[in-house]
């Protein structure tokens, strides 16, 4: 992608957070109390997923941001946007997230089912038969349910 490319999807993603209401760039404010950050974390990821049914998925991305943003921690907001960047068919992407979300939540069947399907459609069949076994031996009921090999 040329370089002008990028820094006008990056302005565009930040136009539409500015937009939609989806976090800005500022470092969290640590004078606020956690409680008030894990709110408006949980209210961003909530949009955030109201962005991805719908497709929306820069707005998504911005959204999910804002919640890694508030909580560098939350597993579930990397799965969220690596499923979003999923969707648009960045699939490097998308890997890159779900790793993290399984940095953090090294347990996290979901995590590993998710990343394997971006790996295949890399054709990295190796790493996707990986992380279907992980997924597997995580929580093999769930896995059997709704993941036919």
């Amino acid at each position: 992608m040329a370089p002008y490319h990028r820094i006008y999807r990056i302005a565009l993603v930040l136009l539409l957070a500015a937009v939609s209401g989806c976090g800005g760039n500022e470092a969290p404010d640590t004078s606020v109390p956690a409680a008030t950050q894990d709110d408006q974390a949980k209210t961003e990821l909530e949009k955030g997923n109201g962005f991805l049914d719908r497709e929306d998925y820069d707005t998504a991305i911005a959204c999910y941001t804002e919640v890694i943003r508030l909580k560098p921690d939350d597993a579930m907001a990397y799965h969220s946007r690596g499923a979003t960047y999923f969707g648009k068919g960045e699939y490097a992407q998308a890997i890159k997230d779900y790793t993290e979300a399984i940095r953090l939540d090294p347990n996290n069947a979901l995590a590993y089912r998710s990343r394997r399907w971006a790996y295949k459609e890399k054709g990295d069949q190796q790493k996707a038969n990986a992380d279907f076994d992980k997924a597997k031996s995580l929580d093999p009921d769930f896995y059997e349910r709704y993941s036919p090999q």
